[in-house]
């Protein structure tokens, strides 16, 4: 368990002991859910970058495969050009913001590091390949290990949920994985029914209590649009719910689409919780 609230990254430190920080996302997909295509060209994700570090993005979180329900799998070498390309070219315009890179393979991972990279954001809270939380380890980088299952099946969700983390830490621990480097997320719309998905969510302070740093990211999900019968790109009030619980309960990371309107949503929410 670690008691700081800063990570240093090479591009910057992320430090949440005041605020909210807001991860922005980029993604450099053809299929993801509400974005998929608009930023393939390297081109085209700098001028992306520029627009969420101008809206108040912290961080970014680039991903080169859709981890949308019922996605295809992309092979190492396809989610490598479109990954890497992205990361040099924001790093050659002279952004000097830190970079996560969504992937949960470790080849992935330790080529967007050499790139540019600051930080590995991981689905599979190094589930999927055995070898991520070397790389994590040998670079010294902070890495993010979501909760994931290859089924919805639960004995007890919430206790499931928070002992699954407990090992995904132990696993990180047991790679190398220095624990200020760690950073948890509950995996909201990951093995999870649209009722469970809710009920976690009114126990996010139960994954807090593990005691790193919370990343929630929710933003245009399911969840929301099946709650609102509404598109991913009008779900923008929806998602302002759930960054205001989320951070209310003491998550310290939010990884958003819509950056400046929930920068905003953060700092009110931030501007409550320091009033106790």
């Amino acid at each position: 368990m670690s008691n700081q609230a800063t990570i240093i990254c090479p591009h910057g430190k992320l430090d949440y002991s005041e605020r909210t920080l807001i991860m922005g996302i980029l993604n450099v997909t053809p299929d993801s859910f509400s974005d998929g295509g608009k930023y393939i060209d390297p081109e085209l994700a700098v001028e992306r970058a520029k627009q969420l570090i101008e809206d108040g993005a912290d961080l970014l979180d680039i991903g080169g495969e859709s981890t949308r329900p019922g996605f295809a799998p992309v092979t190492l070498e396809e989610e490598l050009s479109r990954v890497i390309p992205a990361i040099r070219a924001i790093r050659a315009a002279g952004l000097t913001i830190p970079i996560s890179v969504d992937t949960y393979k470790a080849e992935t991972g330790r080529q967007a590091l050499e790139a540019g990279a600051d930080l590995l954001n991981d689905i599979w809270g190094l589930q999927r390949d055995p070898f991520m939380g070397e790389v994590a380890a040998t670079y010294g980088c902070p890495i993010v290990l979501m909760h994931n299952r290859n089924e919805a099946v639960y004995a007890n969700f919430i206790h499931d949920v928070v002992d699954d983390l407990r090992e995904t830490v132990r696993r990180a621990l047991a790679a190398g994985i220095r624990e200020e480097q760690i950073i948890l997320d509950p995996g909201i719309g990951f093995a999870k029914s649209y009722e469970q998905n809710l009920q976690l969510m009114n126990h996010l302070d139960r994954i807090v209590e593990l005691g790193y740093p919370v990343l929630l990211g929710t933003s245009r999900k399911s969840m929301i649009q099946r709650t609102l019968q509404l598109p991913a790109n009008d779900a923008i009030e929806g998602t302002a719910a759930t960054v205001a619980l989320g951070i209310a309960q003491g998550c310290q990371i939010v990884r958003v689409h819509d950056v400046k309107e929930m920068k905003r949503v953060a700092r009110m929410t931030d501007a409550i919780r320091n009033a106790q």
